[in-house]
């Protein structure tokens, strides 16, 4: 599933391309993803030009003159620039033509599971019920290992799970949460509101820095995803424990164990996360 990395490079390559950019029209070739997509939907978004793309947690936010464009890329999806006349595959479900008349350039939505989300907001969309109750944004001062170890304390529930909580935190995801964990060097089944301020501190810089370090390569590509230039990132290549059971830790060389937690798998070196 694309996570805040790939979302932010995401929203990067929409707003480096074509922001200010007038909407010219939009071609839908579904009726429903996750959610059925509005009626009216390309009429309403024809001629809007693209004032700014925003994220919050895993969702993009294209604001639109009049209105907001929310886009969320499920387990499968992707979005990138093609030719306007460029012909449709089987899991190309819309196309959003932008430019002026003598050039154009179309973001196409891709999505082979069909999980993601294509919805118009004209209110607040910070209220939309899939917005309102999303927890804090990891990347901003108010995450701090202050405010983590007051939101944690008494929690039963295992660090990992409660790192990926997206009513906590949001857009950390499995891969970035074991990796971020491993650097802090913490076991991920420990409980949440037993883990001291002092090891907070370690784990909230590890957070940011994984979350930095996976935007500037590009996020992870395990299948699907690629960015708005059709190109993969790179960041599965420098992962230390994610999906590497019984390889060596790179740190101590002991074997990373795989167990599963919540439905998913998780990664850690039993030696030097404690």
């Amino acid at each position: 599933m694309p996570e805040l990395p790939e979302v932010e490079v995401t929203r990067r390559g929409i707003e480096k391309r074509v922001g200010g950019l007038r909407l010219e029209h939009a071609v839908l070739r579904t009726p429903t993803l996750r959610y059925p997509i509005p009626a009216g939907l390309a009429r309403a978004l024809a001629g809007r030009p693209l004032v700014e793309a925003k994220r919050r947690g895993k969702y993009l936010l294209l604001d639109l003159d009049g209105g907001h464009l929310l886009i969320h890329l499920g387990m499968s999806g992707s979005l990138r620039f093609v030719a306007p006349d460029t012909g449709p595959e089987k899991h190309d479900h819309a196309d959003f033509v932008f430019g002026a008349k003598d050039e154009k350039i179309a973001l196409r939505l891709t999505d082979p599971r069909r999980f993601g989300a294509l919805l118009w907001l004209t209110g607040d969309p910070l209220q939309h019920p899939l917005l309102a109750k999303l927890g804090i944004e990891p990347l901003t001062r108010s995450f701090t290992a202050g405010w983590l170890h007051a939101e944690l304390r008494g929690k039963a529930v295992a660090i990992k799970p409660a790192l990926m909580d997206s009513g906590l935190v949001v857009g950390v995801g499995n891969i970035y949460a074991a990796e971020s964990l491993f650097d802090a060097g913490i076991d991920p089944r420990r409980a949440a509101g037993r883990i001291s301020l002092a090891r907070l501190e370690r784990l909230v810089p590890a957070v940011k820095q994984t979350l930095r370090a996976a935007i500037h390569a590009g996020g992870s590509t395990l299948r699907d995803f690629c960015n708005t230039e059709g190109g993969m990132g790179d960041f599965q290549t420098r992962h230390k424990v994610y999906d590497r059971a019984g390889e060596p830790c790179p740190a101590c060389g002991t074997p990373i164990r795989q167990i599963r937690q919540g439905q998913r798998s998780t990664y850690f070196c039993p030696r030097c996360q404690k």
